[in-house]
């Protein structure tokens, strides 16, 4: 499914629906809160196409072919204006590529052993090198970021991964965000290790490097589409500080500060790379 547009008026919108049917198009309009609704493209083979009607409707939507287009429909609907609610499936899938759903997936498998007995023998398979030769399991490097330890832990952790990896994906590719993901939990991974050693899993190193990547992406090649909002970049600055002053929580600080720092040097190289191209 491929987004197209948000608009605070659904009758107007169901119009654009009923005409794009008309040609065999299928556009599906669901709720997003605040009066908003946004219309999704059902198959994105049509991308071009609909997105040129959707401009030339912004520009007449009271044209007569669209009117008819409504009356024409009227009859093979069940009833007017009865929105579809999106499955949560169907939610998660729209905001993200392979890689967003792979990592999910795996995470929660992951975190389902755990809690189904087998704790001690998947987070001893998977933890970061601590012991001789380990450093040559070079799983090892990557896979710490897949453990979890509660409920609260890996909610958070794949809300802010859907949210930030998914925008990534869309806009630059799974190539980028993979990257992200591999070059952000060796080194969050490492720093975690050199300061308190390898009893940590998660994946909140990787989620700062997002913030750090699309922190400086937004600001320095705003032309990517990427950026993320000041009071989001602020809360998250806040909570890695908060880490470092309150000793009694329990989070992985270092892992946190390297992800961050991570990102934000790809975020530079990628943002140099993109002002010489442009």
């Amino acid at each position: 499914m491929h987004k197209l547009i948000s608009l605070n008026h659904p009758r107007m919108a169901q119009a654009f629906i009923d005409y794009m049917a008309s040609r065999q198009i299928d556009i599906k309009m669901m709720p997003e809160g605040e009066g908003q609704f946004a219309l999704w493209l059902t198959d994105s083979q049509y991308q071009i196409e609909a997105e040129a009607e959707l401009e030339q409707f912004l520009e007449n939507p009271n044209a007569s072919k669209y009117q008819a287009a409504s009356w024409d429909m009227a009859e093979t609907r069940q009833n007017h204006f009865k929105y579809q609610s999106p499955s949560m499936l169907a939610m998660v899938k729209a905001k993200a590529g392979p890689i967003t759903l792979l990592v999910m997936a795996v995470c929660v498998v992951i975190f389902a052993l755990q809690q189904l007995g087998a704790g001690k023998a998947v987070f001893a398979a998977l933890h970061f090198p601590a012991f001789s030769h380990q450093e040559w399991q070079l799983w090892r490097w990557f896979s710490h970021a897949l453990l979890h330890f509660s409920v609260m832990h890996i909610a958070f952790n794949l809300l802010w991964w859907w949210q930030l990896g998914g925008d990534i994906e869309q806009k630059l590719g799974s190539g980028k965000l993979l990257q992200l993901f591999l070059v952000s939990a060796a080194l969050s991974g490492a720093g975690q290790y050199w300061v308190e050693g390898a009893n940590f899993g998660g994946l909140s190193g990787v989620v700062y490097a997002l913030v750090g990547y699309l922190w400086v992406i937004g600001y320095k090649a705003p032309q990517l589409g990427l950026s993320m909002p000041k009071p989001v970049i602020g809360f998250m600055l806040v909570w890695l500080v908060l880490g470092f002053v309150q000793p009694f929580m329990a989070i992985a600080n270092t892992a946190h500060l390297a992800g961050l720092l991570a990102g934000v040097a790809i975020g530079l190289v990628d943002a140099g790379r993109a002002k010489q191209s442009s």
